[in-house]
């Protein structure tokens, strides 16, 4: 007779369950990370900038905003076919409700970030005679519908100041988020001794 108990249900799901993101995860987490910070440089100090830098900045600026926007789409497939690994389970359920809320958020304002971008750039008045390149070689199209209404029916709705100024203030709520994102992590790496981090790290 085998006097070894079975492994319960509980157990056995916690044998599966992942400790750590999948590499896949975790290259596009750290990429688009990257890639955000790069955009929020350039985008801060455009105006700062010499004439002739201004044009390249901007335009570098939509090309990785744009590139954001793909990778994000990317990720967010990616989870929903590979399970991400569980918080620590001494963390309360308020913390936990509190990460899963911040997360969706994030992943909010990375999609609607560069498409508010991509909505400001469309409503331009020389959008429809000055051709978009994500970095200057791939030809990238502009939102038809909203690049082709009447520019008198664009400069009295303001579309494009409307979208620019939707733009600025979704970039501070991520900035925001972002902070609250990076503070809560080492937070919880320097003062808690429970590393949420070490889920993202090779």
């Amino acid at each position: 007779m085998n006097t070894q108990a079975n492994p319960s249900r509980a157990e056995r799901a916690a044998a599966t369950t992942p400790s750590q993101y999948s590499r896949t995860a975790m290259l596009l987490h750290w990429i688009i990370a990257v890639l955000i910070l790069v955009n929020v440089a350039l985008g801060l100090s455009a105006e700062s900038l010499p004439d002739d830098w201004v044009r390249p900045v901007i335009d570098t600026h939509k090309s990785i905003g744009i590139t954001v926007l793909g990778l994000v789409l990317l990720r967010i497939l990616w989870r929903a076919s590979h399970r991400p690994p569980p918080l620590p389970r001494s963390f309360p359920d308020w913390e936990r409700g509190a990460a899963h809320v911040a997360h969706f958020l994030l992943y909010l304002l990375m999609i609607g970030l560069p498409l508010s971008g991509w909505m400001h750039d469309s409503a331009w008045k020389g959008a429809a005679t000055h051709p978009m390149r994500l970095f200057g070689i791939v030809p990238w199209p502009r939102i038809g519908f909203i690049m082709n209404i009447d520019p008198a029916v664009k400069e009295h709705l303001h579309l494009h100041d409307r979208f620019g100024t939707l733009h600025t203030w979704l970039g501070y709520a991520l900035y925001a988020l972002l902070a609250m994102h990076i503070g809560g992590a080492l937070k919880h790496e320097w003062i808690d001794r429970k590393s949420v981090l070490k889920r993202m790290l090779p």
